[in-house]
């Protein structure tokens, strides 16, 4: 008799779990489609409710990363108006929600991210390496927007490369030379020992190899004015100048 208590207990305990979990991965569902469709309401309505934003989907995709993937701005807004969310949640690639931001050249999304303690100079690929990648006409404005944020414009990726090799083989020629303006360094190499010259030859942009290779000849021919003029042998001594008169 006790066993088969037990036993029943044991089969109501089970159900109720199983009915839980059911119950748990139809609002997960939910929550998911909602950003796919782009229903700020139905989000809202789901955190409201005590559902956790920071769930990840099945694909082990964080939901302002998905939202933004999805260019579901209205999505987006309701979850950052959740004081739960963490804006550093990160996907399997180590992909951050502003680093999505950068890459599509969504401005609000990225202002709103670093308003909220976004990671401008996360380690490995960083949002100024997307941002250099964006091929929309807002990939100047996210450069400046994150270098305006202190983002480091040499930043190393996990092999090295810099966001300006990333600019010159997949970005635009405006996105490269704002780079360049702003004092990106075009000669260093990345562990495979390719520059930002060859990550532009690679990609048949005979263009953006011009633009290095001035940026180079102009670095060193600045670096070669800063340097003293050394006396040839022999020659004899350059006269003093003449003390100044006046009030130092």
């Amino acid at each position: 008799m006790i066993n088969r208590r037990q036993t029943m207990l044991w089969l109501t305990a089970s159900s109720a779990g199983l009915l839980s979990a059911c119950a748990h991965a139809s609002v997960t569902d939910d929550f998911f489609t909602a950003i796919i469709r782009d229903n700020a309401s139905g989000i809202t309505s789901l955190l409201q409710r005590g559902f956790d934003p920071n769930t990840l989907s099945p694909e082990g995709q964080p939901a302002l990363v998905m939202a933004l993937q999805r260019e579901s701005q209205r999505a987006f807004d309701a979850l950052m108006q959740s004081k739960r969310i963490k804006v550093e949640q990160r996907n399997k690639k180590d992909e951050s929600a502003l680093m999505i931001a950068a890459i599509k050249g969504n401005i609000p999304a990225a202002k709103a991210l670093i308003a909220r303690d976004g990671d401008v100079n996360k380690t490995g690929w960083t949002p100024l390496h997307y941002a250099a990648s964006c091929t929309t006409e807002q990939a100047v404005p996210m450069i400046q927007l994150l270098l305006e944020n202190h983002a480091y414009i040499d930043a190393s990726s996990p092999n090295g490369t810099t966001p300006l090799m990333m600019a010159v083989r997949y970005g635009t020629a405006d996105a490269a030379r704002l780079l360049i303006e702003e004092g990106a360094d075009p000669t260093i190499k990345n562990e495979k020992g390719l520059t930002a010259v060859e990550f532009a030859q690679q990609a048949d942009r005979n263009d953006m190899v011009q633009v290095v290779n001035d940026a180079i000849r102009k670095r060193r021919q600045s670096a070669s004015a800063r340097k003293p003029n050394a006396a040839a042998p022999g020659a004899p001594a350059a006269p003093a100048a003449p003390a100044q008169k006046g009030t130092w």
